[in-house]
């Protein structure tokens, strides 16, 4: 059982980070990782994905935590 919670946190983790370096940022650092294309979309658009990764990296980060903490209660 502990096999397949490490599994999940590991692949959260990863998703979180993945979404996190999607975003774009208001410095415009790693968030122009996505490239030129946001450049070429319509502002509703981009706001439409930047929603949905926000809403991603959230969900992401709350299963991360109960995940580790379930991992912890039962370690």
């Amino acid at each position: 059982m502990t096999i397949v919670l490490s599994i999940l946190v590991i692949l959260s983790a990863l998703f979180m980070i993945v979404t996190v370096l999607l975003q774009s940022s208001k410095a415009q650092g790693l968030g122009t990782i996505a490239g030129e294309v946001t450049a070429n979309m319509t502002k509703t658009k981009a706001a439409a994905i930047e929603s949905k990764l926000e809403l991603g990296t959230k969900i992401s980060a709350a299963v991360f935590v109960v995940l580790s903490l379930v991992l912890w209660m039962l370690g």
